[in-house]
């Protein structure tokens, strides 16, 4: 068994980078009116590579810009993290898949993993027949339960690390107003000024952690500060299986603020 603990610098800028690389254009950051740009139709995603990955025109059968009260393909590659990010991967013969619904003030999104014979631009489209309803997500042709299934590594303590993160980003993409819930948790490694009302023993120790067995298995441990009411702290621990990223997770209160 091995332990590694983490500066909270090295958590700030995994988050930083990945939240960066999935920033949506403007013309997807609400739902509003306006003339679609004409463009050819790709046949597949990866066609879209440097569209996805710093964002540009959207698909003109499916503008944002001229969207409400409607589910459309995203332009944002949500892979684009694993671009540069080390230890993590996209299992070969899978690609990510976005999609977003805007309404006045609002907004969520979904992201799919589908394997690559499926992901052309016809495929991915077919999803959102029938998808008017924020609650009704599009759902693609051979989409996996959980995109996390698709995620491969290195099975360092780094790479596990990443995967925590990655997966709460993943998650939240798309949300807006009262959607969010990751967005307003601030990575910490002290307790802030505050009178808490504990809901357990504070820790001893709150840098960002990870821990291999010795058959493979691993956990992460790491706490963040909610800044909406109510206002608390969070445990976060994510146990991994020894053959895959997808963990177990357990998000929990861990003090209120009086």
């Amino acid at each position: 068994m091995s332990i590694q603990k983490f500066p909270l610098t090295s958590l700030h800028k995994i988050r930083k980078y990945i939240v960066y690389s999935l920033a949506l254009p403007e013309s997807e950051q609400e739902a509003k009116l306006g003339e679609a740009n004409e463009m050819p139709e790709p046949e597949s995603l990866d066609d879209l590579s440097g569209i996805f990955t710093f964002g540009g025109t959207p698909l003109a059968e499916h503008p944002p810009s001229t969207v409400q009260e409607e589910w459309f393909v995203s332009t944002v590659n949500p892979g684009a993290p694993l671009l540069k990010l080390p230890g993590l991967s996209v299992k070969p013969d899978y690609r990510l898949v976005s999609y977003l619904f805007r309404s006045e003030g609002s907004g969520v999104g979904v992201v799919w993993a589908v394997p690559e014979a499926l992901s052309n631009m016809s495929e991915v489209e077919k999803a959102l027949q029938n998808t008017t309803s924020i609650r009704s997500l599009p759902k693609p042709t051979g989409a996996i339960e959980s995109f996390m299934d698709v995620i491969e590594g290195d099975r360092s303590h780094a790479s596990f690390l990443i995967a925590s993160i990655l997966r709460r980003e993943l998650q939240e993409f798309g949300a807006l107003g009262d959607r969010q819930n990751w967005s307003h948790h601030h990575l910490i490694e002290q307790l802030p000024a505050g009178n808490w009302q504990w809901q357990g023993d504070p820790p001893k120790d709150w840098l960002p952690k990870v821990r291999i067995l010795s058959d493979g298995r691993a956990a992460v441990e790491f706490f963040s500060y909610r800044d909406v009411a109510p206002k608390s702290i969070y445990r976060h621990l994510d146990q991994y299986p020894a053959n895959s990223y997808k963990p177990v997770t357990l998000d929990k209160t861990f003090a209120l603020l009086k």
